[in-house]
């Protein structure tokens, strides 16, 4: 019941940023930012969480999205990517995300490790000029470019053999190709999709009416209200939960 409040009063937070639209600096503000989180974390966080268990898409969603919601706010205002230092802490969240959602499945000897390797790869990909803002666009219609098939290609032979590494040699682990195929075309699969449908995503985190900003807030504010009453609706029934 203490989850469902809290989650409840995380709404009614969120519903009232979004009525405040105007004041939060329009367009050009936070909201924008925040717009571009949930929606990233939602996307990857249910794609992850269909392929690798509800925790891990929890886990890895809102890292995945909190960090390429930033950077895809930079390059939608025309500014130039991150300095390499803080690419490499952006790459350093998603990797202890992923080794904390694969935590429970195949324990810490496979989980630190895999964290590292894929931080270590994330980086030199950065290095390397293979970075989720390349080819920016925000358009009404999905787009995959070449560069970005290669590097989702890339992406997913990279966690495969990661997983197999630390399968095989670091931390044994039942099954040890199918996980590795798992995990690696679980990651190929969410990116491809995720670099497909993200000009579509960043075209309407810039365009939306301010109207429905504000209808989409009140709809988060009786969400959150109805949350918050469950503990007292239990309480007016005498429903036990134990």
């Amino acid at each position: 019941m203490a989850a469902v409040s809290i989650t409840g009063s995380c709404l009614d937070v969120l519903g009232s940023l979004y009525l405040a639209y105007d004041l939060l600096g329009g367009q050009h503000g936070p909201l924008r930012l925040l717009t571009r989180a949930v929606t990233y974390s939602i996307l990857f966080g249910i794609g992850y969480g269909l392929g690798l268990g509800l925790f891990f898409g929890f886990a890895s969603g809102i890292a995945t999205g909190a960090t390429l919601s930033i950077e895809f706010n930079r390059a939608s205002r025309g500014l130039d990517h991150y300095s390499l230092p803080w690419e490499g802490v952006f790459s350093a969240i998603r990797g202890v995300a992923f080794g904390a959602g694969l935590y429970r499945i195949v324990g810490l000897g496979f989980a630190a490790p895999f964290a590292v390797l894929i931080t270590a790869g994330q980086v030199l990909a950065y290095s390397r000029g293979m970075r989720p803002a390349m080819e920016y666009q925000a358009a009404r219609r999905p787009r995959l470019t070449r560069l970005q098939f290669w590097g989702t290609a890339i992406r997913t032979f990279g966690y495969f053999v990661t997983a197999l590494i630390c399968s095989a040699f670091i931390h044994r682990v039942d099954h040890v190709w199918s996980f590795a195929i798992r995990v690696g075309l679980v990651t190929g699969i969410v990116t491809g999709v995720g670099a497909t449908i993200n000009p579509y995503i960043e075209y309407y985190a810039d365009n939306l009416p301010e109207r429905w900003l504000g209808v989409f807030g009140i709809g988060l504010i009786l969400c959150g209200f109805a949350l918050q009453s469950v503990q007292y609706w239990l309480a007016l029934f005498d429903v036990r939960l134990s």
